[in-house]
């Protein structure tokens, strides 16, 4: 009886879209920041294939997502469903569960080829694809294993050479180029810029002369926000010369390291050749203290650009085979990063909190005859909005159990907003020293609640502290929001069934 349901949804869908249905390529990529990308404004940062979706389509300026680690954010886009409902919330302790219901898998049902290829670090029993190559885990960025399941035999684990933005590029283009007449869905995972970054050697030397100026957070003391004053991700006490920023002492030292050991010797020499410089000028200097700091913020800024590079031009090579192919105009494509990063704001790298520079991600998207050209998109949406997105766009219909909503009509112009709130709620009590928190935005003012490692509110007024530097929580001044603010988180816990949340917010369980 499935079976007979099952096609005749089917000829009806074909019936009804025929090959008009859109075909759908989602572009991931890992920690980039949108204050690195030349279309969000950076005034460094050459992306000139990412600003021409932004030419072509649309840039989303309010993008976030529900939980700013790799794996969670993943699992979100695949099930349009909060941490808490598709059962990751954390890379530590999390196993995702493929079963559930995915927006591929009703893509698939409804006729279209689907695939993923490159970084998920979601496990790799996936369902719901007709094809896959994926990294294991996190991956590496030179000669990279892949586990791929083929119509002739079981999943492989192989090494292949090369650079991975090339080779997860090459392998997404290779499938997109057997499908014929059938709609497809693909989603190609980057891992740049992930640390450690490490560029192709093709891109060294870019931005050695480049003027990147300090943030003017980069000394940022963490009055009044306890629990960013016990994190483990500052650049100038966290970040580590040898594994982060490649200053070996010798080349048999490097040849140590796990992502130079899997490197060939030409690959290995150039890396020698050009840090190894940098290195006798860091000698040289012999700097400590502050100017230590500011050092190892510009390489670090150098060495993420670099790794950017790569990306941006593979993220070129997919747009110039639509046009090639002429599927340009029946394609939608997005492109998005797992979540933001810092790049020195509050003296950080990495993601994790709840601040504006995590928490909102870039995203862009193009199809042609829906999306003007230019548009600047400020409606807020998350990364849980892109399933019953996809599944709209595709005639299919929309779970009762997604939790996200689909932005169709933001991105058609006919609608301004599909929410009043974005809600957020980061789990993992470990790398890093981020203590677990939840919070709510709604634009203007951002509430977050802080458990486990730190028992604390802290309450920003956006539009007079953007750069979210002075909690007003329990400010007299802010009273009124604060409670306003406090009814809207509780309302988005309720909405989005977040027990966990609702039991802190009730004192039923410890915080800590």
């Amino acid at each position: 009886m499935k079976f007979i349901i099952s096609l005749i949804c089917l000829i009806y869908v074909f019936n009804t879209y025929g090959q008009a249905r859109k075909n759908i390529i989602i572009i991931i990529s890992d920690d980039h920041a949108f204050q690195t990308i030349g279309a969000y404004g950076a005034t460094y940062g050459n992306t000139p294939n990412i600003d021409r979706l932004a030419h072509e389509g649309a840039v989303f300026n309010r993008a976030y997502v529900n939980n700013s680690i790799c794996g969670p954010s993943r699992a979100a886009l695949l099930t349009g469903k909060y941490s808490h409902k598709n059962g990751f919330k954390d890379n530590e302790t999390s196993n995702f569960d493929h079963t559930q219901d995915l927006f591929v898998k009703r893509l698939q049902e409804s006729g279209y080829q689907t695939a993923w290829v490159g970084k998920l670090h979601l496990g790799h029993n996936l369902k719901g694809f007709s094809y896959y190559s994926i990294l294991p885990g996190q991956g590496h960025y030179y000669n990279p294993d892949f586990i791929t399941a083929t119509d002739e035999g079981p999943e492989v684990n192989a090494r292949e050479n090369g650079y991975v933005s090339d080779i997860v590029t090459d392998k997404a283009l290779d499938w997109i180029d057997e499908q014929e007449d059938t709609p497809f869905c693909i989603v190609i995972g980057h891992k740049a810029t992930h640390r450690t970054w490490m560029p192709d050697t093709s891109d060294f030397g870019l931005y050695d002369s480049v003027q990147i100026d300090l943030p003017d957070t980069y000394f940022d003391q963490h009055e009044t926000r306890n629990a960013a004053a016990l994190q483990e991700m500052s650049i100038m006490k966290d970040m580590r010369l040898k594994y982060d920023l490649k200053m070996y002492d010798s080349l048999d030292d490097m040849r140590k390291e796990g992502n130079f050991k899997r490197m060939n010797e030409e690959q290995i020499q150039k890396y020698w050749s050009y840090y190894s410089r940098i290195k006798n000028e860091l000698d040289d200097a012999n700097l400590n203290g502050e100017a230590l700091a500011i050092w190892k913020f510009k390489r670090y800024m150098i060495d993420y650009l670099n790794t950017a590079q790569s990306l941006d031009r593979n993220i070129g090579r997919v747009l110039d085979y639509l046009k090639e192919n002429n599927l340009e105009e029946n394609t939608l494509v997005i492109y998005l990063s797992d979540q933001g990063f810092y790049m020195g704001e509050h003296g950080w790298f990495d993601k994790r909190f709840m601040y504006e520079e995590s928490f909102r991600t870039p995203m862009l998207a193009r199809l042609p005859n829906v999306i003007k050209p230019g548009s600047k998109i400020e409606a807020q949406v998350m990364n849980v909005d892109i399933a019953p997105t996809i599944l709209e766009l595709a005639g299919v219909s929309i779970p009762e159990d997604i939790q996200g909503r689909s932005f169709l009509n933001v991105m058609k112009g006919t609608s301004k907003s599909i929410r009043d709130a974005v809600y957020y709620h980061y789990y993992e009590n470990g790398e890093h020293a981020v203590s677990p928190h939840f919070g709510v935005s709604d634009g203007r003012y951002k509430l977050i609640r802080f458990y486990k490692r730190i028992d604390s509110w802290e309450l920003f007024d956006m539009a007079r502290d953007p750069k979210e530097m002075q909690n007003v929580y329990n400010n007299p001044k802010y009273r009124s929001v604060q409670r306003k603010l406090i009814r809207k988180l509780t309302d988005e816990i309720e909405r989005l069934d977040d027990d966990e949340a609702r039991l802190i917010l009730e004192n039923k369980i410890s915080n800590r």
